[in-house]
């Protein structure tokens, strides 16, 4: 039986029901409908923290989704995972491949920047202003692309550059 189908919790449940019907409703084929089934099981195992198993279903996901824009948002969500157990450089590849399907993800863009940022804190911290500086700059054109594309959000992010006078 699909994870989907026995999990506990309300709204992953009510996901499940109206994914369910959406499925026999849209007109896809079989393939399509099992990634999504993959895919869906693969954020139910995410939510609980259950890396391992969430990554088995989004690459089972990748091996049947041929749709680029659906495949950007499971490469997404590998990346999350990865950036969750600190595979920082791994989380990295697998928004830029996400970002290759689908230019438009700001969660992409803001989620390589807080990476970046992050590793410009552990430069401070060793006593190298100069990488620190370029990851800095590399974190602060991320998060640019990120504005750009949802104008409004990421406030802090907007803050810091004007703050570090990044901000063009």
């Amino acid at each position: 039986m699909p994870r989907s189908r026995t999990n506990g919790n309300f709204i992953d449940k009510t996901f499940s029901i109206v994914a369910d019907i959406l499925l026999r409703v849209i007109p896809t084929t079989s393939g399509e409908k099992e990634a999504f089934t993959y895919y869906r099981d693969g954020m139910s195992a995410q939510s609980e923290g259950n890396y391992a198993e969430a990554l088995q279903n989004y690459y089972e996901a990748m091996r049947l989704e041929i749709d680029p824009y659906d495949r950007s948002y499971i490469l997404y969500n590998i990346g999350l995972i990865h950036t969750s157990n600190g595979e920082h450089t791994k989380a990295l590849e697998y928004y830029f491949r996400a970002l290759e399907r689908n230019p438009f993800l700001p969660q992409a863009f803001n989620n390589m920047a807080v990476i970046c940022h992050y590793r410009g804190e552990q430069a401070i911290q060793q006593g190298d202003s100069e990488i620190a500086e370029a990851w800095f700059d590399q974190a602060a054109e991320y998060w640019k692309q990120a504005i750009a594309l949802t104008p409004g959000n990421y406030i802090e992010a907007h803050n810091w550059l004007k703050i570090t006078r990044r901000f063009e």
